[in-house]
């Protein structure tokens, strides 16, 4: 069973930022970079530069890693 979202430590743009991500979610957005061949906080602050006002990074973060997996 899926634990309690955990908070997780990133840097966007030489500021820190934390953001809540299940153990599910933070380990295949990991994966996701790894892949990529880029460092975790890059991905991060490209997704962030892409999000809507009225979506929290953690949702756009999920909603990345499902579309990813879904192959949209």
């Amino acid at each position: 069973m899926t634990q309690r979202p955990r908070k997780r430590s990133l840097t966007l743009r030489g500021h820190r930022t934390s953001v809540t991500l299940e153990d599910e979610f933070w380990h295949a957005f990991r994966d996701i970079a790894s892949k990529l061949d880029i460092p975790i906080n890059e991905l991060s602050a490209k997704i962030d530069s892409e999000r809507g006002e009225d979506l929290g990074l953690a949702s756009a973060i999920r909603l990345y890693v499902l579309r990813h997996y879904r192959g949209a």
